[in-house]
């Protein structure tokens, strides 16, 4: 499960964004975006959130995930949509001249404060 790291990792970086901004209170929540086509699985970070960040800097915080869906471009048809999984040809006609944009973050949107 490296869900497990990229959630160790997540602390680490919300511990040295607080230090550098010199805040002396704590971590009322976090907010993260994670696509649908990242290959994270959402519910493992929130357990592994739950778990490690007892003995950090963001213990009781709330943690909030956006899950954006991909899109599809095509550049045969024009056509355009949301996916939730990776396609190899347009949905609508086919054609492999497709773009997938988006669906694939992974990143700390925003930290919240206690003032």
């Amino acid at each position: 499960m490296h869900e497990m790291s990229i959630v160790q990792a997540l602390l680490e970086q919300v511990q040295s964004e607080v230090e550098r901004a010199g805040h002396p209170g704590r971590v009322v929540a976090l907010h993260l975006v994670i696509g649908r086509l990242s290959g994270v699985h959402v519910d493992a970070i929130r357990f592994g959130f739950d778990v490690l960040s007892s003995d950090s800097i963001a213990a009781g915080a709330a943690l909030y995930i956006e899950c954006p869906k991909a899109r599809c471009h095509c550049a045969a048809c024009g056509g355009e949509r949301e996916i939730d999984e990776i396609v190899i040809g347009c949905p609508d006609c086919g054609s492999a001249a497709i773009t997938i944009r988006g669906g694939q973050e992974l990143l700390l949107q925003s930290i919240e404060l206690e003032e």
